[in-house]
């Protein structure tokens, strides 16, 4: 999976999410303090997926999109640009070969947030993509 984390860092580099979000995006948790907007992205699961002769895997990455604005606009349009830099992309992922990133499930809602302001309204995009890799 580490080669799939680099791949998945590499997409993101080059997309508009990263220059609309400043390039914040973290794996499994971002650190305190973070500044909004930003996205956190987490290996949900990981199976083996070996058919036959086929040695491979199946997983789910999730990412996790965050914005304190009191409006969705914002979470949205991360959103629009997260589909643009992810839906069924073609990652080049050292020793495996990437079948599919497909986006499965996508979920948007409120959650507070606990600042050293005290506690905020922060919309919060989750967002799955099945991933099949099979080892090259």
């Amino acid at each position: 999976m580490k080669n799939l984390s680099t791949a998945i860092y590499t997409q993101f580099g080059t997309s508009t999410l990263s220059t609309y979000i400043g390039g914040r995006l973290y794996k499994g948790m971002a650190p305190d303090g973070v500044e909004f907007p930003y996205a956190v992205y987490s290996l949900v699961s990981d199976v083996p997926d070996n058919v036959f002769a086929k040695q491979g895997e199946e997983a789910i990455i999730q990412f996790d999109l965050f914005s304190i604005l009191s409006s969705s606009t914002q979470v949205e349009t991360m959103y629009d640009y997260l589909k643009t830099a992810y839906d069924d992309c073609s990652l080049t992922i050292t020793s495996t070969t990437l079948i599919w990133f497909r986006r499965d499930n996508a979920m948007l809602f409120v959650e507070d947030y606990t600042t050293p302001a005290g506690t905020q309204k922060v919309w919060h995009y989750a967002v799955d993509y099945t991933v099949i890799l099979v080892a090259s």
